[in-house]
């Protein structure tokens, strides 16, 4: 089993994620010893969506269409209303969220980023928390929604908004020291 300090994380994302959802997650996770990686449809930047306005950028590390599950102990997927919609269009993107789970590496979603479980058919079954927003999205794909800072179920870890990254943050650590759960 892994330890975070050993753990390679991904983060999928594209324009219009959360900032604090993908900043506090990779800075925290880079902070306690963790390689941190971003995945995108496309290489280059990627832009933020900060409360009320385009924000900064990220760096993307690797297409999407290019990523080595096997190289990654856990993945994560940034909030915000922009991203996880325009992600869940990306037959690559999707297919990541769906071998990650298929692999029973810890997979964390965070805000709207459930819908990319939801695309993927990750939820039937699971009882996950998201964006109150989506909680239909996330029930009429056959999970239990309840309204909890983050929710564990079979290493699918899921919070609903960016006053809960701390307990997201390490719930990910925990979930990456327990190892891939069965699926």
């Amino acid at each position: 089993m892994p330890v975070i300090e050993n753990a390679r994380i991904l983060i999928l994302a594209t324009d219009g994620y959360e900032r604090a959802e993908l900043t506090y997650p990779r800075d925290e996770l880079l902070r306690r010893g963790a390689k941190v990686q971003i995945a995108a449809p496309e290489a280059g930047r990627i832009r933020s969506w900060d409360e009320t306005d385009w924000g900064d950028r990220a760096d993307v590390d690797l297409k999407a269409a290019d990523v080595p599950i096997e190289d990654f102990d856990a993945l994560v997927l940034p909030g915000g209303q922009i991203n996880p919609d325009k992600l869940r269009q990306v037959p690559e993107a999707v297919q990541v969220v769906k071998d990650f789970v298929a692999s029973g590496k810890p997979v964390a979603a965070i805000c709207h980023g459930p819908w990319m479980l939801v695309e993927a058919d990750a939820l039937r079954g699971r009882t996950v928390t998201s964006y109150p927003s989506i909680a239909t999205d996330v029930r009429n794909a056959g999970a239990t929604w309840i309204d909890e800072e983050v929710v564990t179920d079979q290493g699918i870890i899921t919070s609903r908004n960016p006053g809960d990254l701390p307990a997201f943050v390490d719930k990910i650590v925990e979930e990456v020291a327990e190892g891939p759960h069965a699926r």
